[in-house]
């Protein structure tokens, strides 16, 4: 019987347990090839439009995402919190919020606005994984649709990657086009506090703490097979290649 399948194992800490899923941070998806030559400037001007366009088809579907987890929790405290994620991407009269930020993103790439919410250039591959994280936010326990949210653990370090470093590789690229990361570095420390406690007061076995790290998985997978499909399409990448 595997560790995974040894349910008289005895739960780890929250301290262990937060260690386990930070470990994950391994294998995400700053980690691809695509990604690391996009950190290392070695992409050019088309291909960072396309990564946009076809990203910002994930960050429409985020608030959607957020709303099905909103529908299937009874518990009122969740929801109170929960929902400021869905108006720090829809925004509210006078604060865009994060759909358009990403959208003037593209603009400062030199991305017609009309070609990024047309959806015309989104891959079938991103498509089909971005639906399926959506369905599981729908279709599961809304514990586990918080888990897999905890991607946002690793998201700081590749938003302060690209406010440090992309003004050096892509000069084109125009100040204002920042916004959406320089708001995700004070946005996603507070949204992963409150998916960690939800996380830790859910996954109190060792049995569950397990799932939760395959469900954290399956998140680090669709975001890495979204990139899957844009390095195949864009450039000539080993896709293959064995993440750190």
């Amino acid at each position: 019987m595997t560790a995974q399948q040894d349910t008289n194992l005895p739960a780890w800490t929250r301290e262990e347990f937060e260690a386990q899923l930070r470990g994950k941070g391994t294998r995400y998806h700053i980690h691809h090839p695509f990604h690391v030559m996009m950190n290392e400037g070695k992409l050019s001007q088309w291909q960072i439009q396309r990564w946009v366009a076809n990203r910002y088809y994930y960050q429409i579907m985020i608030p959607i995402k957020d709303a099905a987890i909103m529908a299937n929790c009874p518990e009122r405290d969740v929801r109170r919190h929960w929902i400021q994620r869905i108006i720090d991407h829809d925004g509210t009269q006078g604060n865009e919020g994060g759909i358009e930020a990403w959208v003037r993103l593209g603009e400062a790439c030199g991305l017609p606005r009309e070609q990024i919410v047309s959806l015309e250039h989104v891959l079938p591959g991103v498509r089909f994984a971005v639906d399926a994280y959506v369905n599981f936010a729908r279709q599961r326990p809304w514990q586990e649709a918080v888990c897999a949210s905890l991607t946002e653990l690793f998201a700081p370090t590749i938003h302060r990657s690209r406010i440090d470093l992309w003004p050096q590789h892509y000069p084109w690229l125009q100040s204002e086009g920042y916004e959406y990361f320089r708001k995700r570095l004070f946005e996603a420390p507070r949204d992963v506090e409150n998916g960690l406690k939800v996380t830790f007061d859910y996954f109190n076995t060792r049995a569950l703490q397990e799932r939760a790290l395959d469900i954290l998985q399956l998140k680090i997978d669709i975001l890495w097979s979204m990139v899957d499909a844009m390095a195949m399409a864009y450039c000539k990448v080993d896709i293959h290649a064995e993440a750190p």
